[in-house]
């Protein structure tokens, strides 16, 4: 671009001076022939005109040089520099920079130009400002909509696990209770012997664990029992952890509350309980009995938040979509039949209420959330 500008500033420049020496050289050598013809022979004044004389040729290479090098200057300073810039902010706006910044220089027409292209830039930054925020919302939405499809197929699997518990109910239900019946008396019969207590002691373990599950199931099935009501939560949190800390569980296991005193949620004293038992419990097994647990409640807006954080090993990955499904446990056998998220979710639902999970600093954090009152 400097060598164009040069051609045509020596292009202008020579124009320029040949214009102005045709115009002004036929005058300016009459003048001189005129004061050489009325000077004497041997004259100063003769011989300084013939100095001019010689020298006018070098007088117009001079003119040539300095009007070329001021057309140079003006078209670099009027068109070539602003030009520059505007290139610039074109190849900016090509890298989707939008960020211009304004400065009008180079006489109107480029100034216009450039306005237009700070417009046009600001229209575009705003227009990516909407676009990412309907990005976020469509993400919030997407999000929302995954989690709402989840709890409609575990609320399915619900529904059929609760029809199912509901019909068997009473077929297993009885002879459980004839089989406890049945233990009891083969065990105030059997005497003093070791073995046979032992062996007696196992089968009434597992037939409470079969009771325990259909109880389970059973709640799965049931409406809900009573109208929620106001429920101090700082209090049901503390019974709760008061009626655990003496439990073998809970043995190594510190319990750090963090309950906001006055938060008081729209549910039913029982089915709370029963959930942050369950919670309580959940996360002193996962920790191997040793640890902290952080049980914290405060309102936030028209809403209860109470969070269990544990210092155990989270929840992987693969776990984590399939936590609250019937049935799925991550215990060793014989620890767990998979039905406590399940139900507190269920029961909490009920409440109008919300149980999710995710990994928080150090272990695993469940959130249930409540309608404040």
């Amino acid at each position: 671009m400097s060598f164009r500008l040069a051609s045509i500033s020596f292009l202008l420049g020579s124009l320029a001076t040949g214009v102005t020496w045709l115009t002004v050289q036929p005058p300016l050598v009459r003048l001189l022939d005129a004061i050489q013809r009325h000077t004497p022979e041997g004259s100063p004044a003769r011989e300084v005109v013939a100095q001019v004389r010689a020298l006018l040729p070098y007088y117009l290479g001079l003119d040539l040089l300095l009007m070329a090098g001021l057309c140079f200057a003006v078209l670099h300073l009027a068109i070539a520099r602003p030009l520059r810039r505007t290139e610039e902010a074109v190849e900016q706006l090509s890298r989707l920079e939008l960020d211009l910044p304004l400065r009008p220089a180079g006489g109107p027409l480029l100034s216009r130009l450039e306005r237009s292209l700070k417009r046009m830039a600001d229209a575009l930054l705003a227009e990516q400002a909407l676009t990412r925020r309907q990005l976020a919302e469509l993400r919030e939405a997407n999000l929302k909509l995954r989690r709402a499809q989840t709890e409609l197929v575990a609320s399915e699997r619900l529904v059929t696990v609760g029809r199912l518990a509901a019909g068997v109910a009473h077929e297993v239900g009885n002879p459980l209770s004839g089989i406890l019946g049945y233990l009891s008396v083969i065990r105030a019969r059997a005497g003093q012997s070791p073995e046979v207590v032992e062996l007696l002691g196992r089968v009434d373990g597992e037939v409470q664990r079969i009771d325990q599950i259909v109880r389970g199931l059973l709640e799965l099935g049931r409406p809900a029992r009573g109208s929620p009501g106001p429920v101090e939560v700082a209090r049901i949190a503390e019974a709760c952890a008061r009626l655990l800390s003496a439990g073998p569980d809970f043995g190594a296991v510190e319990i750090k509350m963090e309950l906001e005193p006055g938060a008081v949620a729209q549910a039913e004293q029982g089915p709370l309980s029963q959930v942050l038992i369950n919670l309580l419990l959940n996360a002193a097994q996962a920790m191997g009995g040793k640890g902290a647990i952080r049980l914290a409640a405060r309102r936030q807006g028209e809403r209860i938040a109470i969070e269990v954080e544990d210092t155990g090993p989270g929840i992987p990955p693969e776990v984590m979509p399939r936590l609250f499904e019937p049935f799925f446990t991550t215990k060793a056998g014989g620890k767990g039949n998979g039905l406590g998220l399940a139900v507190s979710r269920h029961l909490l639902s009920a409440m109008g209420g919300e149980l999710t999970a995710d990994n928080g600093e150090r272990g695993a954090r469940f959130t249930v959330t409540l309608p404040a009152v």
